[in-house]
């Protein structure tokens, strides 16, 4: 059986190929790979393997990017690490997943549901599919609404009508589409992790932006870019040098 690792945590290869080899005789590891990027360039330039050890959180990210880019039609094992959300997500989607650390009775039990499937190539076409599903339900992990204070009334402030937030004397403010300011209990730092990273970008330590928010982009001194945000008259909206090249690779995708 050819057998593709998907995985950064070298320990973690390290066991999965000893436990292949252990549980599978005919084990042929053809490859061991730790980044989404890797990955695609792989199953672009090979065969598709007739399985696929895959962990979910790699360095560059999800490991369900890859099924963005790359048609896949093997077998998939997830690894994961993840908390009871997600694993709700996969049993709901009818996806084989095991914990991490992998535990040998564990791997020998999904090893034999896909030998079950052998041969029924719909129902491996049908978990497939329901990766994006489970996406979907990963993402929703992320902030939809905030509420803040109005006066002497709370309301809330949907995450979609935010156009950036920024900090100011040790407090954190959000500006929404109808250019208002809001105050925020969260830093910014928690707010990185609250919100989806594929909409938001910290462009510095006072700034974090959303893509459709912004209206130009400038060269400005010292190889660094000014932005220039919808309705805001900022000034201090500038992306940090170090953080440049990241930006740019942000916003092309």
């Amino acid at each position: 059986m050819d057998i593709l690792i998907v995985e950064d945590e070298p320990h973690a290869t390290q066991r999965l190929q000893a436990l292949a080899n252990e549980l599978i005789p005919e084990a042929n590891i053809l490859a061991t790979v730790d980044t989404v990027k890797k990955a695609v360039q792989w199953l672009r330039s090979n065969e598709g393997p007739e399985l696929i050890f895959m962990d979910i959180q790699l360095a560059d990210g999800l490991s369900f990017h890859i099924f963005e880019q790359v048609q896949i039609d093997s077998p998939v094992i997830f690894i994961t690490a993840y908390d009871e959300y997600a694993l709700r997500a996969f049993k709901v989607n009818s996806i084989d997943y095991i914990l991490k650390p992998v535990d040998k009775e564990e791997l020998n039990g999904a090893l034999q549901k896909l030998k079950n499937l052998s041969g029924h190539t719909d129902r491996q076409k049908d978990i497939l599919s329901n990766i994006a599903q489970a996406m979907e339900m990963l993402r929703k992990r992320y902030k939809t609404r905030f509420v803040v204070k109005v006066g002497e009334h709370l309301r809330t402030i949907e995450v979609g009508a935010i156009r950036y937030f920024f900090s100011r004397d040790k407090a954190t403010f959000c500006v929404t589409d109808d250019n208002r300011n809001h105050i925020l209990d969260y830093t910014l730092e928690q707010l990185e992790d609250m919100v989806d990273p594929e909409e938001f970008y910290r462009i510095n330590r006072k700034y974090l932006v959303r893509s459709s928010a912004i209206k130009d982009i400038i060269s400005y001194t010292n190889s660094r870019l000014r932005l220039v945000m919808n309705g805001s008259t900022d000034n201090d909206t500038i992306v940090a040098r170090e953080r440049v090249q990241e930006f740019r690779a942000w916003l092309d995708k």
